[in-house]
């Protein structure tokens, strides 16, 4: 048996609570991990609270096909199941698993890599999905190249402490978008400029970016483009703007129909998981050039308390989620 965290219907952190579970069982190209700690962020919310509306077509119409929350993972592997090969029991991991706010959860073994040298179980945990997110957005959907101007707008969320590190890594020139509360964690990433956006407008037209990544901001694909050069790019990677019903995607769907008729590419982004990306990750952080931005730590019984900050808006970076007391 195993301590959780459940729910079996939408709504605010009140749905949540914590029980004792039997283990899940490893099926082919599964591990079990011994969980150490999991991420915490608004993709989490949302599950949450079953919004956008769209997201119930697939993860469950009345409620959660998947009764335990969480998803990013750090931890020891416990088990392998039939075809597993690049693991083995007792090595750290990090990646995506299924139900992690739980003292154990299974993982696919393509969706995990080796724990960085030099990252504890608590860091390493808060990197997978906002991590994938950022590299990808930067890289595959951006094109991102060295010298360039870029900007990061949300850059101190769990997704934007990640692309303004990875963006001063491509040799890029960084300009983030946040809070004034938050500023002087953008600029301690390695920002070049900082805007607060509850004092400047970084769509008013005086600057112009060769790359935006729009990190669930609400910005119109058309005030994106007054910030863009004449051939720039934005990648869309997500927003409230559509409302519960469509969320983020009725912005995107929009940009995609309005970047065939200008120059300027305006592009829907959603992250690939997949463990190459996680191993390139790795690399980045054994090298020096990411350190992940946790906020705090908290129990399993604390996570109704931190989803409560995380919707108002008080979280800087990432949270961590530690099953069991070490």
């Amino acid at each position: 048996m195993m301590e959780a965290v459940l729910q079996d219907r939408y709504g605010s952190a009140d749905v949540l609570r914590i029980e004792e579970i039997a283990r899940p069982r490893v099926a082919p190209g599964q591990v079990l991990l011994r969980v150490r700690a999991a991420g915490l962020d608004k993709s989490v919310w949302h599950l949450m609270v079953g919004r956008p509306y769209l997201l119930r077509l697939v993860f469950g119409l009345r409620g959660p096909k998947l009764r335990v929350r969480g998803s990013e993972v750090a931890g020891t592997v416990a088990e392998v199941g039939a075809g597993v090969t690049r693991f083995s029991v007792g090595d750290e991991v990090f990646g995506i698993g299924i139900g992690t706010f739980a003292e154990y959860a299974v993982a696919r073994e393509d969706k995990l890599a080796l724990k960085p040298t030099g990252l504890s179980f608590e860091q390493a945990s808060v990197v997978a999905i906002s991590a994938l997110t950022a590299l990808q957005a930067l890289r595959d959907a951006g094109k991102i190249q060295a010298g360039q101007k870029v900007l990061i707008n949300g850059a101190s969320g769990g997704v934007g402490t990640y692309a303004v590190q990875l963006a001063k890594a491509f040799g890029a020139e960084v300009t983030g978008v946040c809070s004034t509360s938050k500023v002087d964690l953008v600029r301690k990433l390695g920002a070049d400029e900082v805007i607060d956006y509850t004092a400047e407008d970084f769509a008013d037209g005086a600057h112009r970016y060769d790359l935006i990544i729009d990190l669930g901001g609400n910005p119109s694909p058309t005030r994106l483009r007054r910030a863009l050069t004449p051939r720039g790019t934005a990648v869309i990677a997500g927003g409230e703007e559509g409302g519960d019903l469509t969320g983020g995607m009725d912005r995107q769907l929009r940009a995609m129909l309005l970047s065939v008729f200008v120059g300027q590419r305006l592009v829907p982004f959603i992250c690939k998981e997949n463990a190459a990306d996680l191993e390139v990750l790795k690399t980045f952080f054994e090298a020096g050039s990411l350190v992940p931005a946790i906020d705090s730590t908290c129990s399993l019984s604390e996570v109704p308390d931190a989803l409560r900050r995380l919707e108002a808006g008080a979280i800087r970076g990432k949270l961590a989620v530690i099953p069991v007391a070490s």
